[in-house]
């Protein structure tokens, strides 16, 4: 049986939901981000995309593209239960699906065309959530997540797109490499000095050449120039939090040392945050005393995912917290409260700088391990602790 898989994708989404609650921006340049000369463009509407603005752009360029552009610093609380409306609508009608971000889904509708067809149930949905929502949605259908994905992307906003079984290297062939998902900026980069500019070039490569020059990314983009992706759709739930907890093999009195453990269990939380296209809004701290008394505190931070602010945050209340000067035996941190979104979102106030750094740190991670690259004041903490990731749903759970 052939697979039939469905993508869905908000259009504009942060401008659509801003548009919702304010009619009088239909129809003008709106960008969402930081409002600070240093900030970056979370999101902007098609309007302002006519003049090249895009996502993480710096702000100050922004402006200079589009000067009559209103600029809304943006409401990651709104567009939170905006998307869990939408998230509502299709858990009421569909028989499985993934959230994958704030504003996209993918659903597996493999087996309908027996009764009514896939596409004509998909079209109905995307009208039905519409309807809902008072929101623009766009679909892709195909045989796999990676085609249906490129076609909504390749056609919306306002698209109803189906690639027909067996067309799939016919479609993907003509575009460019920086359309294929997961393909970044380094990459793309790579390839077109290479020469290598759409698809069907790529797909030329000898995959033990891509191997050789990507790693084990090079069999991954073998595979998505060929249009293979086997990837299931992963049935939806959701995740309450992420948290990771160092115990000592001695207890320890060592300010400098503590610290130093915490900063690098903020940067993996963070990191699995932006991995995942996750914000939080809560962060906790938890240190646990030698005669196990354990205590904890939390505060609550606008959405992000950003190091600085988690740390900062993280940094505060273990000053807070640790006030007896006993010896600790466990040190913890959590942050909960999670949405969908990427990191450039949350970041509203950071700089450019700030927001490439972070693609660089996240990029170096993924290829080649989250512990190959640390900050300097964290090095030696993997040694001297046992570190624990635990992704749990509302209760902590002991390894």
């Amino acid at each position: 049986m052939d697979r039939n898989i469905i993508h869905l994708d908000l259009d504009a989404f942060f401008v659509a939901v801003e548009r919702k609650n304010n009619p009088k921006l239909n129809g003008k340049p709106l960008i969402v981000g930081g409002s600070s000369r240093r900030g970056v463009v979370a999101a902007c509407s098609y309007e302002a995309r006519a003049f090249g603005v895009h996502s993480a752009m710096p702000m100050y360029l922004a402006m200079q593209l589009c000067p009559d552009a209103t600029v809304i610093s943006g409401d990651m609380e709104s567009y939170s239960q905006h998307s869990h409306l939408v998230t509502e609508v299709i858990a009421d009608t569909a028989p499985l699906f993934e959230k994958a971000s704030i504003d996209e889904f993918y659903i597996d509708a493999s087996g309908m065309d027996r009764f009514f067809g896939a596409f004509r149930w998909a079209v109905e949905l995307r009208q039905k959530i519409m309807k809902e929502s008072r929101l623009p949605i766009s679909l892709g259908m195909s045989i796999n997540k990676l085609v249906s994905k490129v076609a909504t992307c390749e056609f919306k906003p306002n698209a109803e797109k189906m690639i027909p079984h067996g067309t799939e290297k016919e479609f993907l062939g003509p575009l460019s490499v920086d359309k294929i998902p997961m393909i970044g900026k380094q990459t793309s980069s790579f390839l077109y000095d290479m020469g290598v500019r759409t698809v069907s070039t790529l797909r030329e490569m000898p995959l033990k050449f891509l191997v050789s020059a990507f790693g084990k990314n090079g069999r991954s983009l073998w595979n998505k120039a060929h249009g293979i992706d086997e990837s299931p759709v992963v049935p939806h739930s959701e995740q309450k939090s992420i948290s990771t907890e160092s115990t000592f093999e001695e207890d320890t009195i060592d300010v400098r040392r503590l610290k130093s453990i915490l900063i690098a269990m903020v940067e993996k939380v963070t990191y699995q945050l932006r991995a995942q296209k996750k914000l939080a809004s809560c962060i906790t701290v938890k240190i646990r005393y030698s005669n196990f008394d354990t205590e904890t505190r939390q505060v609550h931070v606008p959405y992000t995912s950003s190091d600085t602010v988690v740390l900062r945050t993280a940094l505060e209340l273990f000053d807070k917290l640790y006030n007896r000067r006993m010896l600790i035996r466990l040190v913890g941190v959590r942050v909960s409260n999670l949405v969908y979104g990427n990191h450039q979102i949350s970041l509203f106030d950071d700089t450019e700088q700030d927001i490439n750094l972070y693609e660089a740190m996240d990029y170096i991670k993924h290829k080649h391990g989250v512990e190959k690259l640390m900050r300097a004041t964290t090095l030696g903490a993997g040694r001297r602790v046992r570190m624990e990731m635990n992704m749990f749903k509302g209760t902590v759970v002991k390894l």
